[in-house]
């Protein structure tokens, strides 16, 4: 999902101050095609006019047109910005698989070529590679509710980084979202109708079509196992593999609890309490080692998690320059998210809070080779679509109590989570075209679910719940840290997604695998034989 960092490195060190995915909302509007409803009409597949997309890029880039609403499909129409990379082997090509980042709000033309490399080798040479990014955000028609940049900037300023402290705080915090409301309705209200996951969906297999692939082959991380599960949904005989890895439970992203309707989406979603297990452990293990590895241990688990607890109290009271407590957690929930260097820079960051120091931002990645590497990224993008699927309470009052429940059963990464939802409170549109359930039809071919034990954003639940709500799926269990096996590596899951993408083969019942390199490893020896963690001789099964 994108949740922070979804929302992992991915986005500049700014974005990554403000809540992951960032709001939800209760608005539900018909669904696009209920169960035993009748299909929209048929609309032509787009037509792909690939180009590189700089010169001497290894990356093709392409526009497509789809329809505004798949119900009126001679009416407006929007833009989706597309990118590939071409099979690089010499055996025979397969087809297509299809990449989504997450989010929402992940621009695949530009997190897809940042990650072309941590695909697995055979799935690059025998597949082109293909991503997009959603209506609605980034380089495609996108949801802007800012007349340029610096109203943008001038707003994200305007409220509390991470989450709201004090009452004062937390009055400009629900202003400054009530007012990117009413901004939003006013520059494009269509289009906030029609960006809800079952429309990308629609556009997903608009795209398959363009492509020329009978059936799907698609990779959904985060937020884009609840696109891909939808997917499965809408077109089940369309699937021909399906790998959906740290997986968004989808009954709990789409409907209210019934043990409480009042809860969030996240709290539903038991992000807060997946955020609070790993922030213990990262804690334990900085703890178990020295500071050569991880600069914040204070040389036992115990004495570093009293550490880090006296840092936040003052925190509270003393922010080191823009270091409040509030954007300290929201940076640490974030940081959490790739093992590494998340987990290492963090250990630093925090090591110069300590000490009363401001940490220095991380560097940028390197921009890839695509015509628009930084684009407008606004949180509205990522609320627009997440307003139009997942209910929340609409009393921006409530948020401070459910921030206090949380916190009892997940610290700090509770009073987080809590705050991500409370932007959609005053959202202004009702979704066109959803899709709640069911989520058990059965698709052509299994699909192959992959949840991480340790995960701070997408808990290990989720795969779980995804695994019982899918018709025909199968569960590999990642052994491991961080969000998403794709950017926390083991050798043994891309041997698995390897061999199911190729010719189908899922692991077997009960797989187990494990992450590449745990945190804080030792330097490896010169000369050293290094053991890895991913062969699939630990796998059980």
């Amino acid at each position: 999902m994108h949740i922070p960092g979804s929302i992992a490195g991915r986005r500049r060190y700014a974005a990554a101050l403000a809540p992951a995915v960032i709001c939800s909302t209760i608005f539900a509007g018909p669904d696009l095609a209920p169960a035993g409803g009748a299909p929209s009409p048929s609309v032509p597949a787009p037509q792909l006019d690939w180009k590189p997309c700089v010169k001497g890029s290894p990356f093709d880039c392409a526009t497509a047109k789809v329809p505004l609403d798949y119900r009126n499909p001679g009416g407006r129409t929007i833009e989706l910005a597309v990118v590939k990379r071409k099979a690089t082997g010499p055996g025979r090509r397969i087809g297509t698989l299809f990449f989504n980042p997450g989010g929402p709000g992940g621009p695949g033309t530009v997190q897809m070529p940042q990650n072309y490399g941590a695909f697995p080798r055979e799935v690059r040479e025998r597949f082109d590679i293909v991503s997009w990014d959603p209506r609605g955000i980034g380089s495609s028609t996108a949801v802007n509710c800012f007349e340029n940049r610096e109203e943008a900037n001038a707003w994200v300023q305007s409220k509390p980084a991470g989450f709201p402290v004090g009452e004062q705080e937390r009055t400009a915090y629900i202003a400054a979202y009530k007012d990117l409301a009413r901004r939003c309705q006013q520059r494009d209200p269509e289009l906030l109708r029609h960006v809800s996951t079952a429309d990308t969906a629609r556009d997903l297999d608009q795209l398959r079509q363009a492509v020329g692939d009978e059936q799907l082959t698609y990779l959904g991380i985060s937020y884009g196992t609840f696109l891909g599960a939808t997917y499965a949904n809408l077109f089940p005989g369309k699937v021909r593999a399906m790998a959906l890895d740290s997986n968004v439970d989808p009954q709990a992203w789409t409907h209210a609890s019934d043990d409480d309707p009042r809860l969030p989406t996240f709290l539903r979603m038991g992000a807060d309490r997946g955020a609070a297990a790993v922030l213990d452990k990262f804690l334990a293990l900085c703890g178990s080692t020295n500071t050569a590895r991880c600069a914040f241990s204070a040389g036992s688990p115990k004495a570093t998690r009293d550490k880090f607890d006296q840092l936040m109290r003052r925190l509270r009271e003393h922010p080191v320059g823009i270091w409040t407590y509030g954007r300290t957690v929201g940076v640490a929930v974030n940081s959490l998210y790739s093992v590494h260097p998340g987990w290492t820079d963090l250990a630093g960051r925090l090591q110069n809070l300590w000490q009363g120091r401001a940490p220095e931002p991380s560097p940028l990645p390197p921009a890839p080779p695509v015509p628009n590497p930084n684009p407008y990224l606004g949180e509205e993008q990522a609320a627009a679509v997440f307003c139009s699927d997942s209910p929340n309470p609409r009393d921006p009052a409530a948020y401070h109590a459910m921030e206090e429940a949380s916190a009892t059963r997940a610290g700090d990464a509770g009073r987080f989570w809590t705050w991500a939802s409370e932007g959609c409170a005053d959202w202004p549109a009702t979704v066109a075209n959803s899709y709640r359930g069911p989520w058990n039809k059965p698709t052509a071919h299994p699909v192959l679910l992959v949840g991480t034990t340790y995960d701070p954003a997408t808990p290990y639940s989720g795969s779980q719940a995804m695994a019982k709500e899918l018709a025909n799926a199968r569960l590999l269990t990642h052994n491991g840290y961080g969000h998403t096996a794709l950017t926390n590596p083991s050798s043994c899951v891309k041997e698995y997604e390897s061999r199911y993408f190729i010719d189908g083969t899922l692991p077997p019942a009960g797989a187990t695998c494990q992450q590449d390199t745990p945190p804080f490893p030792a330097p490896k020896p010169q000369g050293g034989i290094d053991s890895g963690g991913g062969a699939m001789a630990d796998i059980a099964s």
